[in-house]
């Protein structure tokens, strides 16, 4: 048996609530063929279009006087509990209809710690929300202030600040659900960031990666594998190119260069690879895998997926 966090990428949500369910349906049997192998889970989940409509809806009616203003933070939290709700829903009945209903599912709300004075509250890069073309992303910035980039390709997204977690504030309750052998989601959306300030903690404007919270729990719980799982069923270099290859194992030394050379997209691979190394760094003995959503448990058996190795 293995305690396991599994980060879930973008291909396991939809756009909208309909979709998403449909989607956490597909994610649940793949995180149910885990625990029935007798592994631990810890799920961990991305926000980005979510939290994004969530906080546009809330500006919306602020600005026809409806509604108050929601703080960032705030809009994470629910973004926390309307996907959680999805999974854990699709999770739970994925396992009944397996004969496993004596196995709880929980999604927790979670509170992940940043340094205020990390930089990247200087330089916002975290896509958020809808996309939107050139011309109307560049009325939004005019109108509201906010900065739009271009997102790989796709359109141009609002961005926000994006600060590395540096400790969970749930820790020992997450480790204590563990530890009762509860299937846990956790961290969602990278975690609803707060900071220490006058001898209490106050959410953030921001919205850590999920790949990083999920390497930082990882690290906290001291999990056995980290297992992002994503749309692609290996690591590739030299994508698309006539020289693409997949790679079936990659030391982090090798990733390491691989990043230096620019070979992982930033709005994509390199979080996930990065995240990869900080946590098999953590401790002997550790392993991150990166593989398909579909083939998360032969991932583990090193049949399929790139394993990233000390």
């Amino acid at each position: 048996m293995a305690k396991i966090i599994v980060a879930l990428g973008g291909n396991a949500l939809g756009d909208n609530a309909r979709e998403q369910l449909n989607k956490a349906e597909q994610a649940s049997r793949a995180i149910a063929d885990l625990i029935e192998a007798g592994h631990n889970l810890v799920i961990v989940h991305g926000n980005g279009p979510q939290v994004g409509q969530i906080n546009l809806a809330f500006e919306v009616s602020h600005k026809m006087g409806e509604t108050p203003a929601v703080p960032f933070a705030e809009c994470t939290a629910m973004s926390q509990g309307y996907i959680g709700y999805h999974l854990q829903q699709a999770i739970d009945e994925e396992l009944v209809s397996r004969g496993h209903d004596d196995i709880p599912v929980v999604t927790m709300l979670t509170q992940v710690v940043v340094d205020e004075h990390d930089p990247a509250f200087s330089h916002p890069t975290k896509p958020i929300g809808d996309y939107y073309d050139k011309e109307t992303a560049a009325q939004l910035m005019a109108n509201t202030g906010e900065p739009y980039v271009e997102d790989a390709g796709r359109g141009w997204r609002r961005v926000v600040p994006s600060p590395k977690p540096v400790d969970i504030y749930e820790k020992l309750t997450l480790a204590a659900l563990i530890n009762d052998n509860q299937v846990v989601i956790a961290c969602g959306g990278g975690g609803i960031p707060v900071v220490y300030r006058g001898k209490r903690y106050h959410g953030v404007d921001a919205v850590i990666d999920k790949d990083f919270a999920a390497a930082k729990l990882a690290h906290l719980i001291d999990a056995d594998f980290l297992l992002t799982l994503t749309a692609v069923q290996r690591v590739f270099v030299d994508f698309n190119t006539p020289a693409q290859r997949a790679l079936d194992t990659m030391t982090v030394a090798e990733a390491e260069r691989y990043m230096a050379e620019g070979q992982f997209p930033a709005g994509s691979m390199l979080p996930k690879v990065q995240a990869a190394c900080e946590f098999v760094n953590g401790a002997a003995g550790r392993r991150a895998i990166i593989a398909a959503l579909d083939q998360a448990a032969q991932a583990l058996t090193g049949t399929t997926g790139t394993t990233i190795l000390p």
